[in-house]
């Protein structure tokens, strides 16, 4: 039962669903001060977990059995796996959860093998995969090595300096670069026995031997430059002498040991984690070396997620931005600033301040670490956008100790400003799109440049403590913004979805720098916003955007979108506005009498298009902040402006 229908619309209605909110989102928090919730992804996930496991030889019966019934239980009826919920079935994911469920001995001719089958038959087989795909299925002896793009250890020695080097991608993309490099030098193959092969995914025998890497249509680009490059390496491949090639891979080890965190796995997100382990086993180690048992460790701890007779695991971690979202959900719902659980959460966020140098300080020397991080333990790549939200979440406490942090923080994000005048997530300046035109890099994002979102968040952040528009670095993001602002007056979302998020950070931004609410570009953001007011009075956009942004605007209502729409429109907006009345409205409306929301659909991003993910407390934290600003607005104490007391 949806819990406040009756008194939608009335004051009483609004508070006893803010209320019961702050209640839910209370009892959620942990024993140490911090909020953490499942980031759900895809397939993947549980298939590339399974197939690590029985390539490092460390496989458990009641470990794999749950990864089967999890794969299954996310099947469609039309027998694939999507990018996202209710999202089309994608050939790479489907081959890899069938690859994976065959491996573990389900029977291929039961029904939910066969309808598996006939989709990734249907769209064109392996040979229709991505290389990362094709480079699971190599593993195990199910594609030739030989046709994957080359990636030669050797690449580790290119200096910073140099045209292409392994800082030029971002630091998801380095991390897995570095360990693949290893693993394509050994090529290794695990036998696996013959009910697991997978020829019968093969529309063409020669699909095993051979990628069709297309040309681009105009001679001189560097999608071709790099596929001559491709044939040269595989060329030198085949040469019985390769002078650097230990001392290549000496170095790829070193890298990577250099580069394993606290908790075991690297950079604490999946792929470079689980390619680590990988290289490293393909390189001699065995299970029982210590880097090896914390690596898996990492996997089993924090990441799993069993739940009933399922296991599978995250694609990474976010408690440090769900601790800052949800404090400053709970403070613009009047929880105050002295609040007992919202100290300790501030205690906890201050003790993960970074204060190790990472790989950002090759671009940018000469600063003391300062930042966030997304996840528990991740001292080498903090990140700007978390940094954003911890200063904006710790501006609302009444702690002591946070000055240093806060100090450490703003220097940090000035050095990080990227030379257009916005930040990348990880890296300054690291926008070299060439990258992503290697033959290998037909998945996610290879680089890291500066995004409207995230440009916002730290915008705000700094408009929040005081630094006036005049400042140059603020000049300069703002210039940013209005750059980058989309014709129909929407801002395209880098790290949510999609439109929305991008308004949703950028105009209560714009505003907070100074901006006149009654600027004509600010007025298009709101237009946009009323244009596409669903009927139910939410808003709601689909993960395909991203494919098609001629949908941009269009899909089922969420909570999580609806109030990032409604704290772009209280940004301009009085709050007795016909469309912010209507959005409250339908978040008041659409509550569950436990104080919750339930949203089904992906609203953050990983990789646009590639790699979408649903934060499990996207619909509690951003609700209850729209919830509580359109209550603080309406009675006339805000606290999220300059010229506000932050601690009232």
């Amino acid at each position: 039962m949806q819990g406040a229908q009756a008194a939608a619309g009335s004051a009483s209605g609004l508070d006893v669903c803010i209320d019961r909110s702050v209640r839910h989102l209370l009892s959620l928090q942990a024993e140490d001060g911090y909020w953490w919730a499942e980031l759900e992804s895809n397939a993947t996930m549980a298939a590339e977990h399974l197939l690590l496991e029985r390539f490092l030889g460390t496989t458990e019966e009641e470990r794999e059995q749950g990864i089967v019934r999890y794969l299954l239980g996310l099947q469609c009826e039309d027998g694939s796996w999507p990018v996202y919920w209710g999202g089309p079935g994608d050939v790479s994911i489907s081959t890899e959860a069938y690859f994976a469920l065959k491996l573990a001995g389900v029977d291929p001719e039961s029904e939910e093998m066969k309808r598996a089958r006939e989709f990734i038959r249907s769209r064109g087989g392996v040979g229709a995969t991505r290389i990362f795909t094709k480079l699971w299925l190599s593993l195990f002896g199910q594609f030739d090595w030989a046709a994957l793009p080359a990636m030669p250890p050797e690449s580790i020695l290119m200096p910073v300096a140099s045209p292409l080097n392994i800082y030029m991608f971002a630091s998801w993309a380095r991390a897995t670069i570095v360990a693949i490099l290893v693993v394509w030098a050994y090529r290794p193959v695990v036998p696996i026995p013959d009910y697991a092969h997978v020829d019968e995914l093969y529309l063409d025998p020669a699909d095993r031997r051979s990628i069709p890497l297309r040309r681009d249509r105009q001679p001189f680009t560097w999608r071709n430059a790099f596929l001559a490059i491709d044939r040269v390496l595989h060329a030198h491949e085949r040469l019985p002498w390769k002078p650097l090639r230990d001392f290549s891979l000496k170095e790829c080890e070193r890298w990577i040991i250099e580069h394993q965190e606290a908790d075991g796995t690297w950079g604490v997100i999946q792929p470079p984690s689980v390619y680590s382990l990988i290289a490293l086993r393909a390189h001699g180690y065995s299970m029982d070396h210590p880097v090896m048992q914390k690596g898996l460790n990492g996997f089993l701890g924090d990441f799993a997620l069993r739940r009933g007779n399922t296991f599978s695991v995250q694609p990474c971690l976010s408690p440090v931005w769900d601790t800052a979202l949800a404090v400053t959900g709970l403070r613009e719902a009047g929880v105050p600033a002295d609040d007992e659980a919202l100290v300790q959460a501030g205690r906890w966020l201050l003790a993960h301040e970074v204060q190790s140098l990472g790989d950002w300080a090759l671009t940018v020397p000469g600063i003391e670490p300062g930042g966030f991080p997304f996840e528990f333990s991740n001292e080498l790549y903090p990140d700007t956008d978390d940094t954003a939200e911890v200063l904006i979440a710790l501006r609302l406490l009444d702690l002591r100790g946070k000055d240093g942090p806060f100090h450490r923080s703003k220097v940090w994000l000035r050095a990080m400003q990227s030379t257009n005048g916005g930040w990348g997530a990880f890296d300054r300046d690291n926008d070299d799109e060439f990258v992503s035109r290697i033959p290998f890099a037909d998945f996610g994002a290879t680089f890291d440049p500066p995004t409207e979102d995230v440009t916002a968040h730290i915008l705000e952040a700094f408009a929040l403590d005081g630094t006036p528009p005049s400042d140059e670095m603020m000049d300069r993001a703002l210039d940013y913004l209005w750059d980058t602002q989309e014709p129909d007056g929407s801002w395209w979302g880098r790290w949510g979805v999609n439109y929305l998020y991008g308004l949703g950070a950028a105009v209560p931004a714009l505003v907070a720098a100074g901006v006149d609410p009654a600027d004509p570009r600010l007025r298009r953001a709101v237009r946009w916003l009323e244009h596409h007011q669903q009927p139910d009075g939410g808003w709601g956009e689909s993960c395909a955007t991203y494919e098609d942004p001629s949908l941009r605007g269009q899909g089922p209502s969420t909570a999580s979108q609806t109030a990032w729409a409604l704290l772009a429109l209280l940004a301009v907006e009085p709050p007795d506005h016909p469309a912010t009345v209507r959005g409250i409205d339908y978040l008041v409306r659409t509550q569950t009498d436990d104080g919750e929301w339930i949203e089904p659909h992906f609203t953050g991003t990983g990789f646009p298009r590639d790699f979408m993910l649903k934060y499990h407390l996207y619909s509690n934290y951003w609700p209850l902040w729209a919830l509580g600003r359109y209550r603080r607005l309406r009675d006339g104490n805000p606290i999220h402006l300059p010229e506000t007391d932050p601690l009232g």
